[in-house]
């Protein structure tokens, strides 16, 4: 049985609505939560190009870069592990969080043609290796065969091994971290990786807890997803050579995207289909992990208490050999949560995270990398993958 250890407390939402918004402060030493409404007073995100290939085409010759920087693959590894390696390399995202960095690091005069601009390169791939090994492990503690539609490394190697791959690239990310030859910035990058783990046991820990805080949810996606965005924006501030307060600004604008970014993804969880997510609707609930719309869905519920003895009872039953209704159950309460006021409830709570984002950038100079930061705002809210 696993027993419950000690997190390291974390401010509570009652807490920081007492101190003034994210945007305004010095780095804090925790993540700071925000409740709908403490953001700017017009919810909406400041109007900018939403597609994504022209947000990204400032950067797109340093992720040419990052991309052949984390393919480099020894000669001396071991050959199932190369390819296993070169097939999670090549299947990646949208690189979200290494293109963040190489617009992060042009608001002290251009990096790129420079020696210096190899550490940003380096910082740019260490994220996105890290990002890339804790999916892998992430497949493993779900058991999940499929990620955005294709077969994870878990489907086809044992557990134990599929963790050793996961590892493999853990040390990489460092090795990538460690060319940066910032103490600053390898220091960011560890304490980064505590911070992931911690929240992935917190989100162990808490599933089918239907007891527990929203504040909890905040907490997970801030370790789990911002904390990554931060290390980001942070550390190619730091490698610019920023002073303190515009790289403040720059760790803020990675926590609001980053916590924007997942509240979207926990959105399309509910509202998305198998063709377009990669697997079906309500994983996470089906997991046992409770995001955003189904908090508000159970605040507005005429009887959350009799709705959260059926999720237990119905659960308890799937746990003894009965799988089928709980997987009825959680077909039911996914067509419920998105017939309901929760989705879009939530989807304003990411734009009041996406408005300080922008926010963030108002003190930093006007370029087209600004320019590309407040429009990628525009792309997680209305992206539908």
């Amino acid at each position: 049985m696993l027993l419950n250890p000690k997190m390291p407390t974390q401010p509570s939402l009652r807490e920081v609505s007492e101190r003034r918004p994210v945007m305004q402060q010095a780095t804090p030493p925790h993540p700071q939560f925000h409740r709908p409404g403490q953001g700017p007073s017009d919810p909406s995100v400041a109007s900018a190009s939403g597609d994504i290939g022209q947000l990204l085409a400032p950067v797109r010759a340093g992720l040419q870069r990052v991309e052949v920087k984390m393919k480099a693959v020894d000669s001396a590894i071991f050959a199932p592990l190369a390819s296993a390696f070169l097939d999670l390399i090549g299947s990646g995202g949208k690189r979200l969080r290494p293109a963040l960095a190489l617009m992060a690091a042009e608001f002290n005069g251009s990096l790129q043609g420079k020696p210096d601009y190899e550490k940003v390169i380096a910082l740019a791939a260490s994220v996105e290796m890290l990002h890339t090994s804790t999916l892998v492990h992430d497949d493993v503690i779900d058991g999940a065969l499929l990620r955005r539609g294709s077969p994870t490394l878990n489907a086809a190697w044992s557990g134990g091994s599929t963790v050793l791959a996961g590892n493999y690239m853990f040390g990489s990310a460092a090795r990538f971290s460690a060319e940066t030859q910032n103490i600053r910035v390898i220091h960011k990058f560890s304490e980064t990786i505590k911070i992931i783990v911690d929240g992935e046991l917190r989100q162990l820990l808490d599933r089918n807890n239907y007891h527990q805080e929203k504040d909890a949810y905040y907490q997970r996606i801030y370790a789990k997803t911002a904390s990554l965005f931060c290390a980001a924006t942070e550390g190619a501030a730091i490698l610019s050579d920023l002073p303190d307060p515009l790289i403040a600004q720059l760790r803020d604008y990675g926590y609001n995207f980053g916590m924007a970014f997942q509240i979207m993804d926990d959105i399309l969880d509910f509202t998305g289909d198998e063709s377009s997510l990669g697997k079906p609707a309500g994983s996470d609930l089906r997991q046992g992990t409770l995001t955003l719309p189904f908090f508000y869905f159970l605040r507005d519920h005429a009887a959350p208490e009799a709705l959260i003895a059926t999720l237990e009872e119905k659960f308890s039953q799937a746990e003894m050999g009965e799988p089928q209704i709980w997987q009825q159950m959680v077909a039911q309460l996914v067509g419920e949560v998105c017939a309901s006021d929760a989705i879009e409830a939530a989807r304003k709570e990411a734009k009041v995270f996406l408005n300080y984002a922008q926010a963030s950038l108002a003190p930093l100079p006007d370029n087209i990398y600004k320019q590309s930061m407040l429009g990628l705002c525009d792309f997680v809210v209305q992206r539908t993958y």
